[in-house]
């Protein structure tokens, strides 16, 4: 499959990836920066001194590091490449991310988050009506999908959650992004949708 059948089906519009790393100087070079180019890829580098700018790549990092799956070393690079082709399946359409509301990614890339979290949802009242003693909170409360997550949070927010949060409304008027790190949240992360519009309109 092309790289344009590819993002028609999974309804990746042009320049909405973005591509983020640290500064290293590989990174920065005019090979990738060419290929990025070539693919249809905005690239987007971390601030200058920060060693965690992009915690959501260290998180699958670390995550990957500590699966059973992935061995110690690697015999060959078919080998790495079989391995890790499973971890990232697994990745992307079992494992239950926080940030997301404990979904995994392919649930909420599908556009199936609401109905998986009313499905719980409903799953966890009919357990409070048998067993009411057994929530010393009360009744279960309806999670909801957060409207947007940052891998920076904005410098400033009228209506951010809290100090250092990476939580905010993408309606806010005030979100000033830290870097270019953002796009489309039902697809990778996060945008305003004043940027939104904006940037369908360039398509």
């Amino acid at each position: 499959m092309s790289q344009d059948q590819t993002c028609l089906k999974q309804g990746i519009a042009p320049r909405q990836l973005k591509f983020h790393s640290d500064r290293g100087s590989p990174m920065r070079s005019k090979t990738v920066a060419q290929l990025l180019d070539e693919l249809g890829i905005e690239k987007s580098h971390g601030r200058p001194h920060v060693s965690n700018d992009n915690p959501y790549s260290e998180s699958l990092f670390k995550t990957a590091k500590y699966r059973p799956a992935v061995p110690e070393r690697f015999v060959s690079l078919a080998h790495a490449r079989a391995v890790f082709r499973a971890v990232l399946d697994w990745y992307n359409t079992q494992h239950h991310h926080s940030r997301i509301a404990y979904l995994s990614p392919a649930v909420v890339h599908h556009g199936r988050a609401e109905a998986v979290l009313e499905a719980c949802h409903r799953a966890r009242v009919a357990a409070y009506l048998a067993h009411p003693e057994r929530f010393v909170n009360g009744p279960p409360q309806r999670v909801s999908l957060p409207p947007a997550v940052w891998i920076n949070p904005p410098e400033k927010t009228t209506q951010q959650d809290g100090s250092g949060s990476t939580i905010v409304a993408v309606d806010d008027p005030e979100v000033v992004p830290a870097c270019s790190s953002y796009g489309h949240f039902h697809k990778l992360g996060v945008m305003s949708r004043t940027l939104a519009a904006a940037s369908e309109t360039t398509h």
